[in-house]
């Protein structure tokens, strides 16, 4: 399914995130090719006032004439993918960043994948956006956030979504298939599975505080040696 959105039919920011979250509902479902077929079936352009009279009837006949899902999707998916047309759990409740981050050595520079606030509940082909935080051993600070909708329009989603991620040497994942970590190590990137989810910054303090003696792998994602391995390395001036 990589049929492209329908040109000269621009959307409002709030259209375009009601479509992308419905799209994400379903199993398999290209948020350029969900586009697509919402234009040809509503009439172009895509507006609020359309979505809003779609049903779930309406949704599956869409999906299934076009061949973009199973017929046999789940029904709850088909109910909240409706909602979301209609506008419903919609919130741009993207937290605002820290103010007065310090800058210096010894710190990390993570991505959290995203769906709520600053919580930690996304997988990485899908969540609606990066948190991109400053881990140091004095603080955890939030830089930036980053949106992965235009991302989800790519011919590859998951390569474009692990460009989003440059700078930072970890992101922080719900779950991510093999093909997309792949793709996010390619991209100088260590990915970290956490399937407990929960807020970003509980998930970051426990990070934080292994950086002062960081396992190998992080010793090498800092650039230092692990403190771990510190003990066994040769002592100057030691006796024999």
């Amino acid at each position: 399914m990589n049929a492209p959105a329908p040109s000269g039919s621009p959307v409002s920011r709030e259209t375009a995130l009601r479509i992308a979250m419905a799209a994400r509902t379903l199993p398999g479902v290209n948020v350029a090719a969900f586009v697509h077929a919402l234009g040809e079936r509503l009439g172009l352009p895509v507006t609020d006032e359309k979505l809003a009279r779609m049903t779930v009837a309406d949704l599956k006949a869409m999906l299934q004439g076009d061949e973009i899902v199973d017929p046999g999707v789940d029904g709850d998916a088909l109910k909240t993918a409706v909602r979301y047309l209609w506008g419903e759990g919609i919130a741009d409740d993207a937290p605002v960043p820290d103010s007065g981050v310090p800058e210096g050595p010894g710190a990390l520079t993570v991505a959290v994948a995203s769906n709520r606030g600053e919580q930690l509940d996304g997988h990485f082909g899908s969540c609606t956006r990066f948190l991109i935080y400053r881990v140091a051993e004095d603080g955890i600070w939030l830089t930036g956030v980053r949106p992965t909708l235009e991302a989800d329009g790519a011919e590859d989603r998951n390569a474009a979504r692990a460009e989003l991620l440059a700078g930072c040497q970890l992101v922080y994942v719900h779950s991510i298939g093999g093909p997309a970590a792949a793709k996010v190590v390619r991209a100088g990137v260590h990915p970290v599975k956490f399937p407990a989810g929960g807020a970003a910054r509980d998930a970051l303090a426990q990070l934080r505080q292994v950086l002062n003696s960081p396992p190998p792998w992080l010793a090498r994602t800092l650039g230092k040696e692990a403190g771990l391995l510190a003990r066994f390395a040769p002592q100057t001036g030691a006796e024999a």
